[in-house]
């Protein structure tokens, strides 16, 4: 074999490695602290892998991992998921934001997106929704549907996430019933749908007829029903089949939009770290249907403020408005930055209790 042979195979070779290397699929992965099929946080997350899955085609190629706890199990996930060959991961939890980080340091050329945290890196990109938008519409109409005055609220962790939607609710609440009260049971999981259950039959025992959650289960949804008279809204997804009543509306969580832009960004070669947190305005929050056990003049109105938050024409957070312990926070018409909600750690004033520590 001459010398002019080699070089010819070599070149040959080199180019067909080439264009296997260009025609390989984009690796998406997607890490998920709950089941797919939760029917709500987890389930819209993985509705977002599907739609990049039908926006790509075989030019892309998605991975998920389901029922990973925040922590150490996290770290090997993402670790194992990387080593895969994964060009792209969206970490999906609150908890999952340091085993991010790590591993994000120890794979400089693998894109990193983390849900609802704020620690970013040349390849961690942060994301999030407005969620306390979704909470001012429930807020508003839960007001005026309690006939008890007493609204349960069931939070997951007493992270500033959750808080935000706390009081935002009660601030809408209270804008439209004066003798409203909430009363909050700390679950301390985002899904397990027996402790849900539970926290939602405690807050019915102690007088509540409208419940909130900020789980992911449809357990708290079954346990109003079963109740008879509560009323529930869908978290993260619609929940719609406990509609017409108990649940007569919801907060949708839409991840497709982001999902198939930052997977074209890779592509594309074009991703950079961003901070990103959208709300109604940009579909990222969307307000499920509110059904027709709301009266039409409150569905109205309920409507007539989803579109103000849209357009930017009214904050969720607008003055006056005191801190838990009567110190002035906001005046008269002024609005909240988002340092202070996103790193949000304490309760409106009238809301009663103490946050965790």
């Amino acid at each position: 074999m001459t010398m002019k042979t080699i070089l010819a195979g070599a070149t040959i070779a080199a180019s067909l490695s080439t264009t296997a290397f260009a025609d390989d699929p984009t690796k998406v992965g997607f890490v998920y602290v709950g089941p797919v099929g939760d029917g709500g946080w987890t389930y819209e997350h993985d509705q977002g892998r599907l739609a990049v899955e039908e926006a790509f085609g075989d030019a892309v190629e998605t991975v998920y991992v389901e029922n990973v706890p925040e922590g150490a199990d996290a770290e090997r996930v993402l670790q194992q998921m990387a080593l895969g060959g994964a060009d792209l991961i969206f970490t999906t939890s609150f908890g999952y934001m340091d085993p991010t980080i790590n591993v994000a340091e120890k794979f400089p050329d693998v894109m990193f997106e983390h849900a609802t945290g704020y620690k970013m890196a040349d390849n961690v990109s942060v994301y999030s929704a407005r969620f306390y938008e979704g909470r001012a519409v429930q807020g508003h109409i839960a007001g005026q549907m309690t006939e008890s005055n007493v609204i349960g609220y069931i939070g997951s962790f007493p992270i500033p996430e959750v808080i935000r939607g706390i009081n935002s609710a009660y601030i809408h609440a209270k804008a439209v019933n004066p003798d409203v009260e909430f009363k909050i049971v700390w679950a301390y999981t985002w899904f397990d749908p027996a402790k849900e259950a539970e926290a939602a039959t405690v807050l019915i025992e102690q007088g509540a007829d409208v419940i909130l959650q900020h789980t992911d289960s449809t357990a708290p949804q079954a346990a109003a029903q079963a109740a008879g008279n509560v009323v529930t809204f869908g978290q993260a997804s619609d929940m719609a089949e406990f509609g017409p009543f108990p649940r007569v509306s919801s907060i949708i969580d839409n991840w497709a939009p982001y999902y198939i832009a930052r997977t074209q960004a890779v592509i594309d070669g074009t991703w950079e770290s961003t901070n990103t947190w959208d709300g109604i305005g940009a579909g990222m929050v969307g307000i499920g249907e509110i059904t027709d056990a709301v009266p039409a003049e409150v569905k109205a109105s309920a409507e007539a403020l989803r579109d103000s938050l849209a357009s930017g024409e009214y904050h969720a957070f607008t003055g006056p408005l005191n801190k838990q312990d009567g110190t002035a926070w906001l005046a008269e018409g002024e609005t909240a930055d988002d340092g202070t909600l996103a790193g949000m750690n304490f309760y409106v004033e009238g809301l009663t209790g103490e946050i965790p520590q």
